[in-house]
């Protein structure tokens, strides 16, 4: 969860929300796609995330709560609003003390959003995703769950803004079945487009017993590609981005581990490409 003190939130402005959409089938995890036209002088890239604003006083004396989103599509503009798409998945959890169930502040708020109603964005703010200016560099984007949403827009941008990209694009995403694979399903699947551009794959990985709650088999599906990512590994151009949950980190260091042949032999390439600023992640 973002905290309001380590973001400037002065400028505040008023979001419609324009439609909102439940992506996942009513037996599964709700997930909706949700686009806000933001009022004029509010502009939001595809390497930005911004913040929305609910009204929700804490014990600590905080009368908003902040949560950062990344704009899961490419902007738009229309009649003088910009457009922005959020994934948002409605979250509750079960506190360890007390066991008294909670929900998720802002995800129960903007799921329980209706069509005209209103909202404040605050933003926007950077994202560690940049394109590089070598459009012969290689991309691993790794992302699990609503963590698919920064790799949308930037493979979007990649190939209909940017263009002529010569590099490989590697993607991989988790999701418990196949009914939660955004963008990658046979009802939302507009990702699927670009599986006719010749540098660009996707791979998804699912859990084995999705209503058992079983890790979804992320690092089953990068070792998989083992010899691919070896490769793009020993390339000096190879970027590697990641966005998903906190778990996310073992199981890439257990996978990259196992490619490269040890722990010590991953650990000395992951650090050269944070020096290089070529690993990102957003982690929550």
């Amino acid at each position: 969860m973002a905290h309001l003190a380590d973001f400037n939130t002065e400028k505040k402005y008023k979001a419609a929300v324009k439609k909102t959409t439940r992506l996942t089938p009513q037996d599964t995890e709700e997930v909706r796609e949700i686009v806000l036209a933001v009022q004029s002088g509010f502009e939001c890239q595809v390497d930005q995330s911004f913040g929305v604003l609910v009204d929700a006083p804490s014990e600590f004396g905080n009368r908003a709560h902040l949560r950062l989103y990344s704009v899961a599509d490419l902007p738009a503009r229309e009649n003088g609003a910009q457009l922005i798409t959020m994934l948002v998945k409605r979250c509750s959890y079960v506190d360890d003390f007390s066991g008294e169930l909670y929900h998720g502040v802002a995800s129960n708020y903007l799921c329980d959003r209706k069509v005209g109603d209103e909202i404040t964005v605050t933003g926007p703010f950077s994202l560690p995703f940049a394109v590089p200016e070598d459009k012969s560099s290689n991309l691993i984007l790794i992302g699990m769950g609503t963590g698919i949403a920064p790799f949308r827009s930037f493979i979007k941008h990649i190939y209909k803004n940017v263009g002529d990209w010569k590099g490989k694009v590697r993607l991989f995403y988790g999701a418990r079945s196949g009914l939660e694979l955004l963008y990658l399903n046979d009802k939302d699947g507009d990702l699927t487009n670009y599986y006719d551009e010749a540098t660009f794959e996707a791979f998804h990985a699912l859990s084995p017993r999705p209503h058992w709650s079983d890790p979804i088999a992320l690092d089953e599906a990068i070792e998989e590609r083992a010899s691919e990512i070896v490769d793009m590994l020993s390339k000096t151009n190879t970027y590697v981005y990641v966005a998903g949950y906190e778990k996310i980190r073992e199981m890439l260091d257990k996978a990259f581990s196992n490619i490269l042949g040890s722990k010590e032999k991953w650990e000395t390439r992951k650090a050269e490409l944070v020096a290089g600023k070529k690993w990102a992640e957003v982690i929550y």
